[in-house]
């Protein structure tokens, strides 16, 4: 049996490295991006001198030849149902038995008038690190349109090389969709004390190049007009699945499947940023950009291509990222606002404006349901034990130090939390 996998991230990769583990089966992977998996959410640090390239590949260029995965360096076009093949741009065509479809995300272009413009770039693939190094040594004034994760990644890159930089976001608050009001300030708070401009509750009416040919500013759509000679575009990704168009597989704004991760053609999987669930799990979204969910999705492939169909299952939610030194974790839910009628809250913020903890829970049965913590780590099998065994918030406030990591002689802020839940 021959399985072509589309694509060489996390999702893909996942896919392939567990269906040899429980199979013998041939495996193609198939990516115009790059030759050899790596790290995607560690592009940043290779811009910022903490890695070079190569230290972002996980396995060495060996595995994949002993592993007997093959790979290929192309642009599929086309994929042929009938024929069960897919076609590149240099006219293969590869049989498969089996296909997985992992192609990812795109950055998502609002299309604001001159947005085309040479210096204006997304940033997701490999491909835009390269133009962003080429571009980083001319840049004098950056702009950064969208004030989301990446985009607070790619300020902090531009940073780290004295580049000014502004931030303009629609939001009214910054990570308002991620964070509550007092955790979002105290963001705010940390960037700006990074001496970064942020402009909240705007956006681009249009770019512009004076007739130069290439950026030279901005319009925002409180008619003020910034000079700069970059812009990155962050305004989220959307599911890569253009080449998909008359294909036969059902898509909307990702490919849609069913709780298997198998799209409505026979023998045709799908996994990662690119999947849109037909009916998610409670409290899940039909479409989630993460790595954590991508390399969840990529073993349930495998498992359901190798072993007897198993639905997917992404348990507890959970994600993390680390901005200008501040690190953010999240497990299950914890309410944004007060205005939540299902969920509650208590939070504690560090005098010294940079570490925090909020615990969530349940109004109906004073249960947990999350953690949200800035600057500190909690440990993700406790939490994520606690919030699945619905376990009292009481008891999770008297007995919260298990759940630190910590070192051992690091300062521990539970008593200041317990302190505040009393007062």
């Amino acid at each position: 049996m021959h399985i072509v996998i589309l694509g060489n991230g996390i999702a893909g990769i996942t896919a392939a490295i567990h269906i040899r583990r429980w199979s013998k089966y041939r495996i193609t992977v198939i990516s115009a991006e790059s030759d050899f998996f790596f790290s995607r959410t560690a592009l940043m640090y290779v811009f910022m001198g903490h890695m070079r390239l190569k230290d972002t590949e996980p396995y060495e260029r060996t595995f994949w030849e002993k592993q007997h995965i093959q790979r290929l360096r192309a642009t599929v076009t086309d994929i042929l149902m009938d024929s069960k093949t897919v076609r590149t741009s240099d006219g293969q065509l590869i049989a498969y038995d089996k296909l997985v479809i992992a192609t990812g995300s795109r950055p998502a272009m609002p299309g604001i008038p001159g947005e085309q413009l040479p210096g204006i770039q997304g940033f997701y693939h490999l491909q835009d690190l390269d133009s962003l190094e080429t571009a980083a040594p001319h840049m004098h004034k950056a702009l950064i349109i969208g004030g989301g994760l990446i985009g607070l990644e790619l300020a902090e890159m531009l940073h780290s090389r004295q580049i000014p930089l502004t931030i303009i976001t629609r939001e009214e608050k910054v990570l308002n969709f991620l964070l509550p009001p007092p955790e979002s300030d105290m963001v705010e708070h940390h960037i700006r004390s990074q001496g970064i401009d942020i402009r909240l509750a705007t956006g681009i009416r249009s770019f512009t190049d004076e007739g130069r040919g290439r950026l030279s500013g901005a319009l925002t759509l409180s008619d003020e007009y910034i000079t700069a000679d970059f812009a990155g575009i962050t305004m989220g990704v959307r599911p890569n699945i253009a080449f998909l168009e008359g294909s036969g597989i059902e898509i909307r704004s990702g490919i849609l499947t069913d709780e298997y991760l198998q799209t409505n053609i026979p023998d045709v999987f799908a996994a990662g940023d690119c999947v849109e669930l037909r009916n998610p799990p409670p409290g899940r979204r039909a479409t989630e950009a993460l790595w954590y969910t991508a390399r969840q999705m990529g073993e349930a492939v495998a498992r359901n291509i190798c072993q007897p169909p198993t639905p997917y299952q992404p348990g507890i939610w959970f994600n993390s990222a680390k901005f200008f030194h501040l690190e953010y974790q999240v497990y299950g839910h914890v309410p944004l606002s007060d205005k939540d009628t299902e969920f509650d809250s208590l939070g504690w913020q560090h005098p010294d404006g940079h570490k925090s903890i909020r615990i969530g829970w349940h109004r109906s049965d004073k249960t947990v349901s999350g953690f949200l913590l800035l600057g500190i780590r909690y440990r993700q099998e406790v939490c994520e034990q606690w919030i699945s065994r619905r376990t009292p918030i009481d008891w999770v406030l008297k007995h919260l130090h298990l759940a630190n990591f910590d070192p051992e002689f690091a300062p521990r802020y539970e008593k200041e939390l317990l302190k505040q839940v009393r007062r």
